[in-house]
């Protein structure tokens, strides 16, 4: 039988500490990061909740200006109340 001319190479059995360092700081962003961003969501959530409470109270200002002034057509600047040609008082 010959004698091997090269030498068999080991398989390495382990990374390098400075390997695992860096994958697990990798990993470490990546979970802060989707915690972040489940937070952002959350915090999304609460306000589109919020924006539809107010949608709601402005719908009801509106039915409410209807039955006192005749429409709900309301300048928001200085509340001048904008009135349909036909319409305007004399």
């Amino acid at each position: 039988m010959a004698k091997r001319k090269t030498k068999k190479v080991e398989k390495a059995t382990k990374i390098t500490n400075e390997e695992l360092n860096k994958v697990q700081s990798i990993v470490n962003n990546i979970n802060r990061a989707q915690l972040e961003v489940g937070t952002l969501e959350s915090k999304k959530h609460n306000f589109l909740h919020h924006v539809s409470l107010l949608q709601e109270e402005l719908n009801k200002m509106q039915i409410e200006f209807e039955k006192a002034y005749g429409t709900s057509d309301i300048n928001i600047q200085d509340g001048t109340i904008n009135h349909e040609n036909n319409e305007q008082a004399n």
